[in-house]
């Protein structure tokens, strides 16, 4: 890897393309999930249907429910769909098993549009925002394109992830080199495409706002805000206007926003939630015991079931308005950093710490979502040591926290090798880079190795938190049928999201930490 890195950073790049590539034809013939069905539909949607009925269309149970562009996204991926097979642009979809060229058809389409992630990825790589002379470690993109979380969704269960990121970090590349117009030009794009990155819109709005508009003279500041307004308005309306002329923006906006999907997603993500759910369980046990005629509703978090249901037994109903402001008073030391002192090369990770606030204190969040904040910190995580140890951890409990989503038996294998493969890589690259430091780089670089020598890179707490996933991971797949036999069929699932949830909370506070210090 070290060699590749050496020769030139875009054979470096396409290296490592090629190598994630590799890995991703590989596990095309895994399961489809039914986020595949999902795509599969939409697919045909788009093509088989005007764009005046994408969103409201009702034959399916997988309606449309990403932005425009997303939809337009998908009608373009049709385009070349009827020269493999004519069945996949066919409504209704086919009950039948899709066929091997149907699947392979919709497998390299995500390959294809990982493209736009290695582009993104690599033009971050080329420039570090802390020195603007060296370039970030050829590490650092392979912690991007080898991401067993990612190749997880996006690869086997089936997600255009690495397309989105691509966007995301395409963003952040123009915000660090002081883009900003293209920054928040292409930031709009992604919102047009997923709307859940809706969570970094006040990072955006406040930064961009202080570093682009503010400190240039009110004439030059009215224009600069005009100008990014109207680009921002442009992008919107090539999204929303046809379906404001169609009369569908109502109907459009629900299937959006489904606020009746409850608090939490059927598999819960390990986020605060599951700590305020858990705490409901415990105290209405212990008043019960007590005498207090509390009424336990149905476990509709613990049968995995989705729904608009209150089931809190004792501790106060949270709602969607409660979710928001929670998020943005988690976010505003950020913003409070963003609007006094505006910098290019922290805006990585203020856009991570706002999508992890909305990952831990959101509403309705998918396990998957993780993603959105470890892929942009994967670009960061060699920039000091404890940037790297922060990093090892999160990535680990984020993968493994993504393992129930891949529950049949002939994928088990293949994820925990990612995992155990991409741990390998960060330990052996992690520790020789901050090891290698040479004497003249200054004290604190001499520190940094002497102490990855000393304590392996990370500490004994850490090392000791992740053995316990070992833990979590053999009661999951053999005690606990041996113990309870086929009862409490969830429990495994509460293990890992409340496990996993103690390192997303120490994630969160981690980053918190370092915000407020600098």
């Amino acid at each position: 890897m070290a060699a590749a890195a050496a020769t030139s950073p875009a054979r470096a790049a396409a290296w490592a393309f090629a190598a994630a590539t590799c890995v991703k034809l590989l596990l095309v013939p895994t399961y489809h999930s039914t986020d595949f069905d999902v795509h599969r539909y939409w697919l045909a949607l788009t093509h088989a249907l005007p764009a005046r009925r994408w969103y409201t269309d009702a034959s399916s149970q997988w309606t449309l429910d990403y932005p425009p562009f997303f939809a337009y996204f998908s009608r373009l991926l049709a385009l070349p769909a009827p020269l493999v097979d004519a069945s996949l642009v066919f409504l209704p979809v086919p009950d039948a098993p899709p066929s091997f060229a149907y699947l392979l058809y919709l497998r390299l389409t995500v390959a294809f549009s990982d493209l736009l992630l290695l582009l993104a990825s690599v033009l971050l790589l080329a420039t570090d925002a802390l020195t603007r002379r060296r370039r970030r470690p050829f590490l650092s993109l392979a912690l991007v394109l080898w991401s067993p979380a990612l190749l997880a969704v996006d690869h086997v269960h089936f997600q255009y992830n690495g397309f989105l990121m691509g966007l995301l970090l395409l963003s952040l590349h123009f915000l660090e080199q002081g883009r900003d117009l293209a920054g928040g030009v292409v930031f709009a794009a992604l919102l047009c495409s997923k709307h859940l990155f809706l969570v970094a819109a006040p990072v955006y709005f406040v930064y961009i706002f202080r570093h682009y508009c503010c400190g240039r003279g009110v004439v030059r500041g009215l224009g600069r805000l005009v100008l990014m307004g109207a680009g921002v308005a442009a992008v919107f309306a090539a999204a929303f206007v046809p379906f404001l002329y169609y009369g569908q923006m109502q109907q459009l906006f629900n299937r959006l926003f489904p606020f009746g999907r409850g608090l939490c997603h059927a598999y819960w993500a390990p986020n605060f939630w599951v700590f305020y759910i858990l705490l409901d369980k415990i105290l209405a046990f212990l008043l019960r015991r007590l005498g207090f005629n509390i009424q336990i509703p149905e476990a509709s978090f613990t049968g995995g079931l989705v729904g608009n249901s209150s089931p809190f037994a004792v501790l106060p109903k949270v709602t969607p308005i409660t979710t928001f402001l929670l998020v943005i008073l988690a976010m505003s030391p950020c913003l409070m950093k963003a609007f006094s002192k505006p910098q290019p090369r922290h805006i990585i990770r203020w856009v991570s710490y706002a999508t992890t606030c909305g990952f831990m204190f959101g509403w309705h969040v998918h396990e998957k979502a993780s993603l959105h904040f470890t892929i942009p910190l994967a670009l960061i995580a060699m920039d000091s040591l404890e940037d790297a140890k922060h990093y090892f951890v999160l990535s680990i409990v984020s993968c493994y926290s993504l393992f129930p989503l891949l529950f049949e038996n002939q994928e088990y294998p293949i994820k925990v090798m990612l995992l155990l493969t991409y741990a390998t890589l960060m330990w052996v690259g992690f520790s020789s880079h901050f090891a290698a430091k040479s004497p003249q780089e200054g004290k604190k670089v001499n520190e940094s190795s002497s102490v990855v020598r000393k304590n392996s890179f990370i500490g004994w707490i850490s090392f000791s938190y992740l053995l316990g996933i070992v833990a979590i991971e053999l009661w999951s797949q053999v005690f606990h049928h041996y113990v309870f036999g086929s009862r409490f069929p969830f429990l495994p699932l509460i293990m890992v999201s409340l496990y996993c949830g103690v390192g997303m909370m120490y994630s969160w506070m981690w980053q918190l930490a370092w915000i407020v210090r600098h």
